[in-house]
C-alpha cells in the first residue's frame, strides 16, 4: 500500500505544478520574472517528493511538459512570449489528452432503449 500512496502523492504534486504554471501563463499582465521565480519555487516542491515511474500517456506527457518548462526557465531568451505561447499550446494539448477518456460519442444513441412500443 505504501507504493500506491507514493504514486498518488507524486501524481498530485505533478498536477499541482501544472495547474500553478498554467495559471501563471494565462495571466493578462504576464511578468516573466515573476513566472520564473514562482515556477522555480513550485519545482522545489516537486523535488521534495520521491519520483515514481508513470506509464499512462497523460502522466508521461505531463512530466515532459514540466521538463520543457524548466528548460525554458533555466535558459530564458529575451522575448519570452514565443516560449510562453509554446507552453500554452502544450498545456492545452495536455488538458485535451486528460479529458480524452471522459468524452466518448455514443454511436447508436437511438437504438439504446427500445421497449417495443
Amino acid at each position: 500500500m505504501h507504493e500506491k500512496q507514493e504514486r498518488i502523492k507524486y501524481i498530485r504534486v505533478l498536477e499541482k505544478f501544472f495547474t500553478r504554471t498554467l495559471s501563471l501563463l494565462r495571466l493578462d499582465d504576464f511578468n516573466t520574472q515573476l513566472f520564473i521565480q514562482r515556477t522555480k519555487k513550485n519545482f522545489e516542491d516537486l523535488n521534495r517528493v520521491k519520483s515514481v515511474d508513470l506509464h499512462s500517456n497523460y502522466l508521461t506527457e505531463l512530466k515532459d511538459f514540466i521538463n520543457k518548462t524548466m528548460s525554458y526557465i533555466n535558459n530564458p531568451i529575451d522575448d519570452f512570449q514565443e516560449q510562453r505561447s509554446t507552453l500554452l499550446k502544450d498545456a492545452n494539448l495536455l488538458q485535451k489528452e486528460k479529458n480524452k477518456k471522459n468524452y466518448k460519442k455514443q454511436k447508436h444513441k437511438k437504438s439504446k432503449f427500445d421497449d417495443g412500443y
